[in-house]
């Protein structure tokens, strides 16, 4: 008990350990973040990244471009009675020679492609109309006797078609390839023969056939489009010679057999756009 004499004992104070302080508070401002970040609007996820194409399937399309040929040309005149002495040899010497020529193209191809990985693999084939001449016309010349003659040889085709392999690597959208196989034409080859002797000479020797050659090539196609593809490419193809056989004449009775030979080469450089199904 105290008296007013007496003095008070002062009260104990409650001691809070620091690391409790520190808890406490640092569980209030997590508290705090973890409300303040509910109320924020969630961002939206991004969208998975589109699929690579896929080049695998059957397609059909069109194509236009140019192309050039040339040919090597050899006349041979076996001896006879209207060309005499060292004639035949001069005609057959003036009568070889080399040729090219160039013209438009198109037409049209189908295939179909198959993909695993990034390798493409597949046929093609295809036909493009190609009106082509190759002319050749010895250079002005004369006969062991002095008359003049000359000698002209054409060599014509319609069309070519091929059937090639491709294989290429793609990119995404993008697919470059190589390709080579079979090559088909059909040519026409005239040779025409005229003298100033006395009597004069006049000769023909023709010959047709359909040729099969080798052809190879390479391109680059891009798919702008699910179905429409777009293509460059370069083709070129050899195939075998075709001969021609006649006769030169003249009025007086006299004759010389008359033949020859032309190969041919080609090559082709033609944009297309295919529809793939």
């Amino acid at each position: 008990m105290t008296t007013p004499f007496t003095k008070a004992r002062p009260r104990a104070h409650t001691y809070v350990p620091a690391a409790h302080l520190f808890a406490a508070t640092m569980l209030l401002v997590c508290g705090s973040i973890v409300a303040a970040a509910a109320d924020l609007p969630m961002k939206a996820a991004s969208p998975p990244a589109p699929a690579a194409y896929n080049w695998t399937g059957c397609y059909v399309g069109a194509n236009g471009g140019g192309g050039a040929t040339a040919s090597s040309f050899t006349s041979t005149v076996d001896p006879g009675t209207h060309l005499l002495l060292g004639d035949p040899a001069v005609v057959g010497a003036d009568g070889t020679g080399e040729m090219n020529a160039s013209n438009f193209l198109g037409g049209g191809q189908a295939g179909c492609n198959f993909q695993s990985g990034t390798l493409v693999y597949g046929l093609e084939g295809d036909f493009d109309y190609f009106h082509s001449k190759i002319q050749f016309i010895n250079p002005f010349d004369t006969l062991t006797g002095g008359a003049a003659f000359t000698l002209t040889q054409t060599l014509t085709t319609d069309f070519v078609a091929t059937v090639r392999p491709r294989i290429g690597v793609a990119a995404d959208r993008n697919l470059g390839y190589i390709t080579g196989g079979v090559a088909f034409t059909h040519a026409s080859y005239t040779e025409a023969y005229a003298d100033a002797l006395v009597p004069p000479g006049l000769g023909a020797a023709t010959g047709s056939k359909s040729l099969i050659g080798w052809t190879v090539g390479a391109g680059w196609e891009h798919a702008w489009t699910d179905h429409w593809t777009f293509k460059a490419e370069y083709l070129f193809a050899a195939f075998p010679t075709t001969g021609a056989l006649g006769a030169i004449t003249d009025a007086g009775g006299g004759a010389n057999t008359l033949h020859g030979s032309a190969d041919l080469i080609m090559q082709v450089v033609r944009l297309g756009a295919n529809y793939k199904f």
